[in-house]
């Protein structure tokens, strides 16, 4: 379930309706919905009140630019609790993040609000304006009151305003003059907006034209407010880099169980989403970038962003049910938990083994130089440590004869080794880096002296030549004065790299075009190296804390991969131009790193806050059985850190998420979205009965 943004704002659509007083009495499956945002199959509204309430829908959208449906039935099935029924429901309309669905049994007297948790209303607001707004009108059976409530109760939410009160018409003589107040303003409204639309094409030559003049229903994201869709192209971008990735880890499990070649369609659905989510990033980095940008281009460029993650998760999505059928978990179950405790058996001592490590490090070089692995074995605990509670609760689960929760555990524990594996590794990764880099360093310093050497006595008629060789002296003096303390060389190397740009652009007029590419190819593959070892480490770095990170950090990551990408093909044919490539590339993943490290750090004030508290004492460094640490991995989300979110539709290739357990909504906990599947889920809280 993914975003679909075209809606229409402005047109009434009065919904066919059977009439007051002759509700139907068969049950309803999860409907289509329609061209309208009211649908009467249960036939309590007269023609009147579905005007009330489109008319409140519709002015949601043109004030918020979110969407609300409003469905009336006589009572659910096929889910049979109002739910999953309205959950299904979304899911099979295809809605997005900013679109939204009351479904009201009136004979069942159950109703649930439906809402993504990825969208600009977070959980425990959607459970208020269930309490607060719609409960009371459904209770008196103001069935039309109750739509009402439901749009002004998420107007109030986006629009940063009190949600509480009682909301919805009243029907009767007051009914009609909230039903004319509302009309009034919508004029009011229709009247600015073209207005606006005006000028705004005015403002930009006369070319803007209106959805209206091209026969299509506005989108309301073309004139939603510039930082608003800044937060929701940021969002997307989270959800579906996060998604991308755990697809990834999970496509990797089933390629290792039954081979490529059953496993080619959802490597090509995979592919197909990567693309999607670099272009997304390439736009994101050129919102980000120092370069100026028009107000038109933030909107456009953002729009992309959205756009671009939507047909991602939407690829990912269309495997879901293949790929649960390729996986079969809940079948698969017994043999699945015995792999897994012999995986979490054989993951101990590499903990141990990778803490050893980082002491040793810690004896010979900078804190600045291991600032991406320092706490790695800590996090590896974590991951272990609810890994084994997992494995444990699916045991448990698959005893009790619930095989399907049993999976929904499985997949946890495979992620959480997975991810273990991976910070384990990223230890032994980073100290080859180290030792290479050393390694390189006196050549690079001897090469540096050649160069100052070589630059005496040349003509120097603009002091280019000068100031470049006191550059590089001062560069190389501080370098060689840091090899007697424990340094950072990968830091260093990176140092020497830009002194020897530098000198060698400056000594451009005295050496050849043979040997400026035989200088520049030199000097390449250090570089190119040096650039590897940065973009691998922030890639550890922010994949195994990604549950914290956000879209800047992800984004310079992402542009760090692609410029290393495109060094490494130009190496052979322009290796100046490559050289230049790989030095930016080193640049960006160091600035990765900076600002995952800055979004750890909210997380981290954040769990003292409270979280800890709210999953308790146990293992691991922070305790909960690694609950904690499987947050900050992005294993589990959390309803205090994501609105509350759970894993229950949205086309996961996962499956559902769990009622109870270690993975009970109740306690706040769920499965995180997007195992090879798309990023965001409807939300799994309140409604039930009136």
């Amino acid at each position: 379930m993914r975003v679909r943004w075209a809606v229409s704002i402005w047109a009434f659509c009065v919904a066919v309706l059977l009439g007051a007083g002759t509700t139907a009495a068969w049950a309803e499956s999860p409907v289509q919905l329609g061209a309208g945002r009211v649908s009467d199959s249960a036939g309590v509204l007269s023609s009147g009140e579905v005007t009330e309430v489109t008319t409140a829908v519709d002015d949601l959208a043109a004030d918020h630019g979110v969407d609300l449906w409003v469905v009336y039935v006589p009572t659910f099935t096929d889910p049979s609790d109002a739910e999953s029924w309205a959950n299904q429901t979304a899911k099979d309309n295809n809605l997005g993040p900013n679109q939204y669905l009351l479904a009201v049994a009136t004979e069942d007297r159950a109703y649930y609000l439906s809402g993504d948790s990825s969208g600009p209303v977070s959980g425990d607001q959607l459970t208020e304006i269930e309490q607060q707004r719609i409960l009371p009108q459904l209770r008196d059976e103001n069935w039309a009151g109750a739509g009402v409530a439901a749009a002004e109760g998420l107007g109030a939410a986006v629009g940063g305003g009190s949600i509480g009160g009682t909301g919805g018409g009243s029907g009767g003589s007051a009914g009609w003059l909230t039903i004319l107040l509302i009309v009034v303003v919508a004029v009011v409204a229709v009247v600015l907006l073209v207005v606006f639309l005006r000028r705004r094409r005015g403002a930009n030559g006369g070319s803007a034209v209106t959805a209206g003049q091209q026969g299509a229903p506005a989108d309301p994201l073309t004139i939603a407010p510039i930082p608003e869709l800044e937060r929701l192209a940021g969002s997307a971008l989270v959800q579906t880099d996060d998604a991308v990735r755990t697809s990834e880890e999970e496509l990797g499990f089933a390629t290792a169980s039954y081979g490529e070649q059953a496993t080619a369609a959802f490597t090509a659905a995979l592919a197909g989403a990567k693309d999607d989510l670099s272009q997304a990033f390439a736009l994101k980095q050129r919102l980000d970038d120092a370069e100026p940008d028009t107000e038109q281009q933030q909107r456009d460029w953002n729009l992309q962003i959205i756009r671009l993650c939507e047909h991602a998760n939407h690829v990912l999505d269309e495997q879901a049910a293949s790929f649960d059928e390729l996986r079969a978990l809940e079948k698969n179950a017994p043999a699945a938990v015995e792999e897994l405790r012999a995986r979490a058996a054989a993951a101990g001592p590499t903990v141990t083994a990778a803490q050893d490590a980082v002491h040793a490090l810690q004896q010979r070089y900078s804190p600045d130089a291991l600032i991406t692995v320092i706490d790695n074995p800590a996090q590896a605990t974590e991951r272990l440590a609810f890994a084994t509670a997992a494995i444990s609760d699916a045991a448990a689960r698959l005893a009790a004869g619930d095989s399907g929760e049993a999976a929904v555990g499985i997949r946890a524990a495979e992620e959480a080794l997975d991810q273990a594996t991976q910070l384990t590794g990223a230890v032994k990764r980073l100290q080859a880096d180290l030792t290479t880099a050393e390694q390189h360093l006196a050549a690079r310093l001897a090469e540096l002296d050649g160069d100052v050497a070589a630059a005496g006595g040349q003509p120097d008629p603009t002091g280019t030549l000068a100031a470049a060789v006191a550059s590089t002296t001062a560069t190389v003096s501080q370098v060689r004065g840091a090899l007697g303390a424990p340094n950072n060389p990968i830091a260093l190397l990176a140092r020497l790299d830009a002194a020897n740009t530098q000198i060698d652009g400056a000594l451009k007029g005295v050496r050849t075009a043979a040997e400026q590419r035989q200088r520049a190819a030199a000097a390449l593959g250090q570089t190119l190296q040096t650039a590897g070892a940065q973009v691998s480490a922030a890639e550890d770095f922010i994949v195994s804390r990604r549950g914290a990170v956000g879209p800047e950090a992800r984004t310079r990551l992402a542009e760090a991969g692609r410029t290393l990408v495109q060094a490494q093909g130009l190496a052979a044919n322009d290796p100046t131009q490559a050289l230049s490539l790989a030095q930016r590339a080193n640049s960006l993943a160091s600035q990765a790193v900076q600002l995952a490290q800055a979004d750890l750090g909210q997380f981290q004030s954040q769990s003292a806050g409270g979280l800890e508290g709210m999953f308790g004492g146990g293992q691991g460094q922070h305790g909960g059985n690694g609950m904690l640490g499987a947050v900050l991995g992005g294993i589990l989300i959390n309803s205090v850190l994501g609105g509350g979110g759970s894993r229950s539709g949205g086309g996961m290739f996962g499956g559902g998420g769990s009622s109870g357990g270690m993975f009970g909504g109740g306690s706040g906990r769920s499965r995180s979205a997007g195992s090879f599947g798309g990023g965001g889920t409807r939300s799994r809280r309140g409604g039930g009965r009136f």
